[in-house]
């Protein structure tokens, strides 16, 4: 099976729903839209919502199963992989590879908790070490 397309914003703003869920039906998704969003800023109407559905079903991100006349839909990606894809085409595209770049935009845009700060030494020291293991000659073979 390839793998999915891209999600636009207003497909990741569904899907969101969908991993939070698990599954929904159109209303669901809907309901859940209209009190997370402003009602002045992109608002929209539970038709629009089964037409991205139909269309994300078509690019591979959503799946559903028919409960009764209900059609009751569930995101096909799990969460981590679309966001290690984005990130990554984020990466490649914008800032040509560059992680150090993407890093000091991100830090110059968003002032990290002291948890977070923690969890990001945390994840460096665990790439250090990775890094490390991967450079390691290997041991000739008797």
């Amino acid at each position: 099976m390839s793998e999915p397309l891209d999600p636009t914003e207003r497909e990741l703003e569904i899907l969101k729903i969908l991993w939070e869920r698990d599954e929904a039906t159109v209303r669901q998704v809907y309901e859940q839209m209209r009190q997370t969003a402003p009602i002045v800023q992109n608002p929209i109407v539970q038709n629009t919502v089964q037409a991205f559905l139909r269309t994300m079903e078509e690019k591979g991100l959503v799946a559903h199963r028919r409960e009764g006349r209900t059609f009751v839909y569930r995101p096909v990606p799990r969460r981590e992989q679309t966001n290690r894809r984005l990130a990554g085409r984020l990466l490649d595209r914008v800032f040509d590879g560059a992680m150090d770049q993407l890093v000091d935009s991100l830090l110059s845009v968003h002032r990290p908790s002291d948890e977070e700060l923690k969890r990001l030494e945390e994840l460096l020291a665990q790439a250090k070490t990775a890094r490390r293991k991967r450079r390691k000659p290997k041991e000739p073979r008797s």
